[in-house]
């Protein structure tokens, strides 16, 4: 991957670098202040903005250090976001609103919607300079992304120009800012091809264009004149418009923005549309042109306020901090607004060429449902609700809820003459855990005595789809995840069935909620049958794994696939078969460096660009690093957290896509390169995975479990919000004990259960200085030390005291564009019954060599398929002709017997 740098102007002065002798010496300073948690976060990019900075002045040590210590913890918003790299002409760029985007590549090549109104396509640049007409994708170099805004540099012998795409949060329409810089005089032509129609499968029919020479703009019209868009700029003069004549024709228009002679010059374009005709359009067109610097401080400003006030982490990853940031604003960026039905959560973006279907960029419910999952961890209950509210607004009369809603929907027969309104039936279970997850923890118990009847209906669609011994059924009632393929037909998915299970205790925990507690009992009753049947009717003793569907005869299809990680999200699957299943997942045959497929590349169904069969999917990925960490598979988790993380900041920066091919690390060529519900895969694994957090607002109640990887010393989170109560926590490890320092504005009652190996040795616990009880809980792979504390206002410490705590862990890496994997799996660990031994069973690429972090090194007492090397487990597969991977066996034998006390 290359590398993520903030884009320097060579020109500015304050970018000139200090000597090399100076940026030792501040390197040497950072280092030897490395024990301060917000030096420490810093990137190495940060650093050298510091450096440069402070090497051109007399800056007096202790100086910097009394800044960092006074200042706030370094929180997202203030934390520098913006990612940079060499342009990749064909990758996706864009920037979004609620109501309008810019959709394109990294060659500058764009389109424009105003929801629901497409406006432009293969808007391009050329620069006129010195007789020349220079195509500017010729001319592209690099490219940044912020939150707010996205920007390409072009550069010539003589000259640059900084492009930037702001789309303002709130307003219909997008601004196009070009900042020239020429030692000649220089013209920018702007060409595109009107598209003005409304979004798949709508139509406007016969539209126009004129030029508007008062305002200095195309002018895009209909016969009605209701739909209006404004493409323009204050500096434009016309170049060429449209026509088609008996002998030619041509369909670009295109203008320019005068010349600038020589020096500095900034020029803008705007566009701008309504649906309620020319006033309203006018109107956001010139408020865009005249305040389009406020609006971009605006936006810069929305997004730091959303970090600020939902869940932020420091963490001693700069990858994976930088990517969880990222995640959070690409979730955010799917909230859209259509003047006809409403707001709510669309699926991603992606351009739509010559068609009017701009990716995935309309309403879809499962999509919601599984985002909704990230926005409550993260405390953004607010976009929940909306998400929640918009998509059971269209359910249907029996309760079935919406798969998708085209942002044209209302403008054809959408919900009856279209069959893809309810194509799914797992929207309807996943309706109701989505519902109950928000009432769960944002305390909203209005919603759900509100929203009673509407869950109470989805809950009845549900249940007639059972099949005689209680299975939501997929076949007759429409898909569950699975839509197409040669793993059709099936009766039903254990996908589906475990979310159906699920459904039933959410809906039992909303009828608590509701008043409803008679209901509440027996849908807890039919939950604990439920979960026991899909246990029994999936699960295959004969392979040691849990059947992909059940067919039409009910019999197994035996096909292990990732989506059997879905019920074990939720805790459904008996936990010693889930283990034998996760071990066949954590495989190459399954994991891929960019994350899981949809099932083994070795299965006779498999195929690398299969959608449906053999993909690799962050939604999949996400799944299963939820699904691991819950079942205690931390090494399997932590690579599928990394992969999605990576993958946000590769491809199109700060987004990660929809699919990619099962073979070779690269996207598919469908696939929607700005999907929403990848992004939140990031959150939930790094919130409810790996940092096990849980919330109760009813009772003010959080549960933190983290399994911390072995190089992990310290890490903080911010703004966990338990009912009344705001927490934030500082965790720290040392070999002989683990501190969790918390600053609480209310009262809370905290579960704190950080995990440890099953060699560790737990002495004491302490809150505040005085021993409290604590327990210990195991299972096959790790112990987790729990602690109760009721926590009041103001700061309080959690200390455990541990010895022979060990751990290793593998930090996964994305391989180069079109590659194959080369990575590491660890597919089981196995301690001896003295815990004096620990046996793991790992997959390599042949002639690789992998280093893997220890902690409690000087435990070992020797290895057997490996070596021990400065502090790292190293790991080596002997070179193979058949170029592919294999399986060794590492036992670590340890210094002494570890005793299992209490």
């Amino acid at each position: 991957m290359e590398r993520l740098n903030d884009f320097r102007n060579p020109r500015r002065e304050e970018n000139k670098k200090p000597s090399s002798t100076g940026r030792a010496k501040i390197r040497r300073c950072f280092y030897r202040v490395n024990s301060f948690p917000r030096l420490r976060s810093l990137s190495y990019t940060h650093e050298m903005q510091i450096a440069d900075r402070f090497s051109r002045r007399i800056v007096i040590l202790p100086m910097l250090l009394a800044w960092f210590a006074a200042s706030a913890p370094l929180h997202a918003q203030t934390r520098e976001l913006e990612l940079s790299r060499t342009a990749r002409p064909w990758e996706f760029f864009c920037a979004t609103g609620t109501r309008a985007g810019l959709f394109g590549n990294e060659a500058g090549n764009l389109e424009a919607w105003v929801y629901p109104l497409k406006l432009v396509r293969n808007f391009h640049l050329s620069f006129l300079t010195e007789g020349r007409s220079l195509p500017a994708e010729t001319l592209v170099r690099t490219v940044s992304v912020r939150p707010e805004s996205s920007t390409i540099i072009y550069a010539g012998d003589t000259f640059s120009v900084k492009e930037t795409l702001f789309v303002p949060v709130r307003e219909p329409g997008a601004v196009i800012i070009f900042e020239v810089e020429t030692a000649h005089p220089l013209e920018i032509e702007v060409a595109f091809e009107r598209d003005f129609q409304i979004e798949w499968p709508a139509g406007l029919g016969g539209t126009y264009v004129n030029w508007e020479p008062t305002l200095r703009t195309f002018y895009f019209g209909e016969e009605q004149r209701k739909y209006v868009a404004l493409v323009g700029s204050p500096t434009a003069d016309l170049e060429e418009v449209e026509y088609q004549t008996n002998y030619s024709a041509s369909q670009e228009s295109s203008m320019r923005l005068g010349v600038t002679s020589k020096g500095r010059e900034t020029k803008i374009i705007a566009l701008a549309a309504s649906v309620n005709g020319r006033t309203e359009a006018e109107a956001a067109y010139k408020n865009l042109i005249a305040n389009y610097a406020a609006a971009e401080k605006e936006s810069a400003q929305y997004y730091a306020d959303y970090l600020s006030r939902t869940v932020s982490l420091e963490l001693p990853d700069p990858q994976l901090q930088q990517a969880y940031d990222w995640a959070r604003i690409s979730t955010i960026q799917g909230l859209v607004t259509n003047p006809y039905l409403g707001t709510g959560l669309v699926a991603g973006y992606r351009t739509s060429g010559t068609s009017q279907r701009p990716g995935f960029a309309w309403f879809f419910g499962r999509d919601s449902f599984w985002t909704a999952l990230a926005l409550d961890a993260e405390g953004d209950f607010t976009t929940t609700r909306t998400a929640l509210e918009f998509i059971s607004k269209y359910q249907r009369a029996d309760g079935k809820i919406p798969h998708e809603i085209s942002q044209g929907a209302n403008f054809v027969n959408w919900f009856t003459d279209f069959p893809y309104a309810y194509a799914s039936v797992d929207a309807t279970p996943l309706y109701i855990i989505a519902a109950n997850d928000y009432v769960s923890e944002s305390g909203d118990t209005a919603f759900a005595r509100d929203k009673w009847d509407s869950l109470w209906k989805a809950y009845q669609f549900l249940r007639s789809t059972y099949d005689s011994q209680g299975l939501p059924q997929n076949f007759g009632f429409g898909h569950g995840w699975v839509e197409g393929g040669p793993l059709l037909p099936v009766k039903t998915e254990l996908y589906q069935s475990g979310v159906g299970a699920q459904a039933l205790s959410a809906l039992s925990s909303l009828a608590h909620f509701a008043g409803q507690d008679d209901v509440s009992k027996q849908l807890t009753d039919e939950f604990t049958r439920q979960k026991q049947i899909v246990n029994q009717a999936f699960w295959s003793a004969e392979t040691g794994n849990y059947a992909f569907a059940l067919d039409t005869k009910d019999q197994r299809v035996i096909e292990p696939s990732v989506l059997a990680t879905v019920p074990m999200w939720f805790g459904l699957l008996d936990e010693d078969k889930a283990g034998s299943m996760l071990s066949q997942l954590a495989g190459p045959e399954h994991q891929a460096d960019w994350g899981m497929r949809v099932i083994s590349s070795h299965a006779s169904r498999y195929d690398a660009g299969g959608y449906h069969y053999g993909s690799v999917w962050p939604l999949f990925t996400g799944w299963a690093s939820v699904g691991e960490y819950r079942y205690h598979r931390a090494l399997p988790a932590y690579s599928n957290l990394r992969a999605n993380a990576l993958l946000a900041l590769d491809g199109s920066l700060g987004h990660v896509t929809e699919v990619l091919s099962g073979d070779y690390y690269q996207p598919l060529s469908t696939s929607s390169p700005h999907q929403i519900w990848s992004a939140a895969m990031i959150i939930s694994p790094l919130l409810r995975g790996m940092m096990g957090l849980e919330t109760e607002a009813d009772h003010n109640q959080v549960v933190f479990a983290p399994h911390v990887p072995a190089d992990w010393s310290s890490f903080a989170i911010h703004n966990i919000r338990a009912g009344d109560a705001i927490l934030n926590f500082n965790y720290h490890r040392a070999p002989d004990e683990i501190t969790l320092d918390i600053d609480s504005s209310g009262k809370a009652e905290l579960q704190f259960s950080p995990a440890m190996s099953l060699r560790a040795q737990v002495t004491t616990a302490e809150v505040n200085g005085h021993r409290v009880p604590f327990q210990m809980e195991r299972d096959d792979y790790d112990q987790h030390s729990l602690v109760r504390v009721s926590i009041v206002q103001g700061k309080s410490t959690v200390r455990i005291r541990v010895g022979n705590d060990f751990g290793i862990t593998y930090a996964s890496s994305l391989p180069s564009l079109g590659s194959i994997s080369h990575g590491l799996r660890v597919t089981s660990e196995s301690w001896s019954a003295s815990r004096d031994a620990l046996a793991l069973e790992v997959a390599g690429f042949s002639g690789s060599q992998y280093q893997l972090p220890v902690w409690g090194a000087g435990q070992i007492a020797s290895i057997d398929g490996a070596e021990i090397e400065g502090g790292r487990m190293v790991v080596k597969f002997s070179p193979d002709a058949s170029d592919a991977y294999a399986r060794e066996k590492i036992t670590i034998h340890f210094v002494g017997r570890a005793s299992r006390r209490h």
